[in-house]
């Protein structure tokens, strides 16, 4: 997993979007990121009792092709717009779909 900076995370997410228009899906997640790649033993969890900053962690997957960036709570709400944007821009490739047109039974004949 390749991560970017955030502004470089954006512009390969509109790529993404762009060749999934043709084949495939994106699907993006959001975590909490306390900047831990490796679990702490209790011990040292009761004894070390600060309070960490969190951080977002944004991850993007197409087909085999991941990215992530990590968004310090800084930074946040300026890269929430710019990543909300983004999406909005890139929605029109949704396929509406499809009703049923058969007829729904009613829970009155179904008994009957």
């Amino acid at each position: 997993m390749v991560v970017l900076e955030n502004d470089a995370f954006l512009t390969s997410l509109t790529l993404m979007y762009q060749k999934a228009r043709l084949h495939g899906s994106v699907r993006v997640t959001l975590k909490r990121y306390d900047g831990r790649t490796k679990p702490v033993p209790r011990v040292e969890a009761a004894a070390n009792k600060e309070e960490p900053e969190y951080s977002c962690i944004f991850r993007a997957t197409l087909a085999s092709k991941k990215i992530s960036t990590i968004v310090t709570a800084n930074a946040l709400s300026e890269f929430q717009a710019a990543f909300s944007s983004t999406i909005r821009s890139n929605m029109d490739g949704l396929k509406k779909q499809k009703k049923s047109k058969g007829k729904r039974k009613s829970k009155a004949t179904a008994t009957q």
